[in-house]
């Protein structure tokens, strides 16, 4: 069954959170959005690992053929990296560790700044 979330920023309230996948599972984490054809601006996905790394939640671009928009929010719900991720691209590796990896529509990424704090919001 999938489980989804909302997050919201503390520090700038969002009026209309992307609704998130919740994917802790390997297989779910691995495919990701890959062979997808697009998202919706409301549509997102997070990728989450055991504990805060900044191997283990690099991402790749591999058959995406559209941006997103990537945070990495570490353990303490912090944003500690952000990156708008371009199409077919190797690798993104975050600046900082972190346990959680938020990928929404591109148009998302002003909605987070490196150092706001976020909250999960379940249905």
């Amino acid at each position: 069954m999938k489980r989804y979330l909302k997050i919201q920023n503390r520090q700038q309230r969002i009026e209309q959170p992307a609704r998130v996948q919740y994917c802790a599972s390997f297989l779910c984490r691995l495919r990701g959005f890959t062979f997808r054809r697009s998202i919706e601006p409301d549509e997102g996905l997070l990728l989450v690992q055991s504990q805060d790394s900044r191997l283990d939640t690099a991402i790749h671009m591999l058959f995406v053929p559209f941006q997103l928009a990537v945070i990495w929010i570490d353990t303490s719900l912090t944003v500690v990296d952000k990156v708008l991720a371009r199409p077919w691209r190797l690798a993104y590796l975050p600046a900082r560790p972190a346990r959680y990896i938020l990928e929404v529509h591109p148009d998302r990424l002003g909605e987070y700044r490196i150092e706001d704090t976020v909250e999960f919001q379940h249905e």
